[in-house]
């Protein structure tokens, strides 16, 4: 999917990685080389929302004290993530669907069209389709967004994952902060990784190993460090030292 134009919609819960896969995306096309933007529409009130994507031009608003391009003309050429797709309000569903056709952006206050060349990558956490059925989320939106869809599964659905995961944020958070001297997981410790049922997925994960990391007494991390559920015996498992 990466080396194809399509644009992408990338569903999955809170913390599984979308963002991530959306810049795989960009980093394996043709549009490398060009500049990925990302936004959260969620992260911002619905007046600023359409400036931020189209730009405004000087005295459009209260505050805006010189012309801005937005972040469709700041991505030409290379990839927009919409990432919280599913926020966004349906006040702006129409002209986003119009800048989606047409690849074109008019700017807040006027002037004339921009023409735009992007792919877009649009991320969320909701179902669209259901949302589609309540009538909160336009359908013909839904179709342009979900030409390709991509669903990512939760992490306690991904088996030994959760153990290859651990082990890569061991080693990026012991060279971070300067634990070399941890030489990995106690088996108790990753029986309690593969047993929790992460709700907050691969971010909850990370957030665990980094606190563990802080914390823990050399040479092992062991459960008490991840404070999660025990299970299993308190050996050392053989892990390998981060490097």
């Amino acid at each position: 999917v990466g080396d194809t134009e399509s644009t992408v919609l990338v569903m999955g819960e809170s913390g599984t990685g979308k963002e991530l896969v959306a810049r795989g995306l960009h980093h394996r096309s043709a549009r490398r080389d060009k500049p990925f933007i990302a936004v959260n529409c969620a992260a911002m009130p619905e007046t600023l929302l359409e400036s931020e994507l189209f730009g405004h031009v000087k005295g459009a608003f209260t505050d805006a004290r010189a012309s801005r391009p937005g972040l469709f003309v700041e991505a030409n050429g290379g990839t927009l993530f919409l990432d919280e797709i599913g926020e966004m309000p349906l006040t702006m569903q129409p002209k986003l669907l119009r800048a989606l056709q047409e690849r074109t952006v008019t700017p807040v206050g006027g002037g004339g069209p921009v023409k735009v060349d992007l792919r877009v990558v649009a991320a969320t956490h909701r179902d669209l389709a259901a949302m589609v059925a309540a009538g909160t989320f336009r359908q013909d939106l839904f179709y342009r967004l979900s030409a390709v869809t991509l669903e990512l599964p939760p992490l306690r659905e991904r088996g030994d994952d959760v153990e290859l995961l651990a082990r890569a944020f061991l080693v990026r958070h012991t060279l971070a902060t300067g634990r070399e001297d941890l030489r990995g997981f106690t088996r108790e410790a990753l029986d309690a990784l593969r047993a929790h049922a992460w709700p907050g997925n691969v971010r909850e994960l990370e957030h665990t190993i980094h606190r563990a990391v802080v914390l823990a007494e050399p040479p092992w991390i062991t459960r008490l460090d991840l404070d999660l559920p025990a299970t299993g015996d308190a050996t050392p498992a053989d892990a390998a030292p981060p490097a």
